[in-house]
């Protein structure tokens, strides 16, 4: 009798275990996600056009989640996501930062270039120690890129170009969007050579929160339906972006 009585408390913790994980999987949504980003042109504008937000709406909203969008410099998404303050994060690399929880899934590839003068060499992922480098505030390319050792960082892309042609810095490093969008901006852009570095796979980093922890548990459900069934694949042709997943939905090689 005691044997069988232990035997059917345990059944019953057992139980009760296993409803507890269910009731956790099946917590409520929250109505809406509060992303933050910076301002890419085309991609999370603060009207509300691009491509990235595109995207979320796609994973989200179909789900009966409403995207409400938060535009500021990336360093005060990071703070906004850490504090609670925002649910997501955009244009994340995969634990980048102490504190945010990041999915399993990336949802674009960030096309890693260096932006110099013509008349400079070419630069290789073996050669970038012996250049000087700049990029924006908090990207932390150093964290990605081999054999940096001279870089600056700074606040604001107004200035770059004349960086370049001044002899300030060798090259500039950004996403080839940015730097695109950079180059739109001078009348002789023959005058600079785009030379591709490294593919990095972009995250959304999630606030470690109850909304956040559904909400990044949600956006992995949604975009392994959305990458197999290629239902993200219009978006990135409409805005004329390179598709960021294999057959296999790995991000493509450089």
């Amino acid at each position: 009798m005691g044997v069988s009585r232990a035997l059917l408390l345990l059944l019953l913790l057992c139980l009760g275990i296993c409803l507890g994980v269910r009731a956790a999987d099946q917590a409520p949504l929250p109505g809406k996600v509060r992303a933050a980003s910076e301002e890419w042109a085309a991609y999370t504008q603060a009207d509300g056009q691009g491509m990235g937000w595109d995207i979320l709406r796609e994973v989200f909203e179909p789900e009966g989640v409403k995207l409400e969008i938060r535009s500021v410099p990336y360093t005060r998404s990071t703070g906004l996501v850490q504090r609670g303050e925002a649910d997501v994060q955009v244009g994340a690399y995969r634990d980048e930062t102490e504190g945010v929880l990041y999915p399993k899934w990336h949802y674009d590839v960030d096309h890693i270039y260096a932006l110099g003068l013509m008349s400079k060499p070419a630069p290789t992922l073996a050669t970038l120690g012996n250049y000087r480098l700049v990029w924006m505030r908090g990207y932390e390319y150093n964290s990605y890129l081999p054999n940096v050792r001279r870089f600056n960082e700074i606040h604001r892309a107004v200035g770059i170009l004349p960086m370049l042609v001044h002899d300030r810095a060798d090259f500039y490093i950004d996403a080839l969007m940015e730097i695109q969008d950079v180059l739109s901006k001078t009348d002789n852009p023959q005058q600079f050579r785009l030379t591709p570095l490294i593919n990095l796979p972009l995250y959304l980093g999630f606030a470690n929160t109850e909304n956040g922890r559904a909400l990044r548990a949600l956006y992995d459900r949604r975009m392994e339906v959305l990458v197999k069934s290629g239902q993200l694949k219009p978006i990135f042709e409409r805005w004329k972006q390179p598709y960021p997943f294999d057959e296999n939905g790995k991000p493509p090689k450089p």
